[in-house]
């Protein structure tokens, strides 16, 4: 007797505990349902604020050049070698205090990883090259953009993407200070030149005279205004490429620092 009364209750605790075991995963069914049903009317999440496009291949057109400065003083070499001769030594600013730019020509890793940039370098002679480390330079810069000086036709032409956005007669030097022929850079703009000489706008170049010109420091050659207008165009100058100063400010509109420039 007591063993079935022992079995008896021992069945009643284990219904009592299925029913509230179904209970209970009612109840939690019922809060699931509930919590599924509040998240789906909430409001979406915001588009994320920065989107990364894909990458798009640069122009390969004929007319794109790339320039950059020098980040911090370094050496020049004849080749892509830490171990190759000197050729110049490199400052982090031009003489009229703006920064170094050059022009980039292409670039090689040497042996020990180590990327080497070519540039073109103001020193005499002119034309000449060099290699310079890549981490002694600052970003690349491109542009599309030509200037060319013709100095037999004592011309200076602007061209965007080979076509002419500019043209304007110039002066150049005389016989006994010519204006150097070769390719360079345009690397500063300069508006605060006190002297009325330089007009209200001036170019420096990278382009250098083997003997002295006008221009800060000696030596380089400049692309500026005049307070002689009736000298353009001839060759009247010390070497400096003068102009028009109406004709200087329209170029100062559409020549970006950087710009290639080819003296012929």
């Amino acid at each position: 007797m007591k063993t079935l009364l022992r079995l008896a209750a021992a069945l009643a605790v284990v219904i009592a505990i299925s029913l509230l075991w179904v209970g209970l995963g009612g109840s939690h069914r019922q809060g699931a349902d509930l919590s599924s049903a509040a998240y789906s009317s909430l409001p979406a999440a915001p588009a994320p604020a920065l989107r990364i496009g894909r990458p798009e291949r640069l122009s390969s057109s004929r007319f794109i050049s790339r320039w950059t400065t020098v980040r911090r003083p370094t050496l020049a070499r004849s080749r892509p070698s830490a171990s190759a001769p000197v050729v110049t030594e490199l400052s982090t600013h031009a003489p009229e205090g703006t920064p170094n730019a050059l022009s980039a020509i292409g670039a090689r890793t040497d042996a020990r990883s180590r990327v080497w940039v070519e540039v073109r370098l103001p020193v005499l002679p002119n034309g000449t090259r060099g290699w310079v480390p890549r981490r002694s330079l600052g970003a690349y810069q491109t542009l599309d953009t030509r200037l060319v000086v013709d100095r037999s036709a004592l011309r200076a032409t602007l061209y965007r993407d080979g076509k002419t956005i500019f043209s304007a007669p110039v002066a150049v030097g005389t016989s006994y200070w010519p204006t150097p022929a070769g390719r360079f850079i345009v690397r500063s703009e300069l508006t605060r030149y006190a002297s009325p000489f330089y007009g209200p706008v001036s170019f420096g170049t990278s382009a250098r005279s083997a003997v002295l010109t006008d221009w800060p420091a000696g030596g380089f050659v400049g692309i500026h205004g005049t307070n002689a207008p009736q000298l353009v165009p001839g060759r009247v100058s010390h070497g400096c490429v003068r102009m028009r100063n109406s004709d200087i400010l329209r170029l100062a509109r559409l020549l970006p620092v950087g710009t290639p420039l080819l003296i012929r």
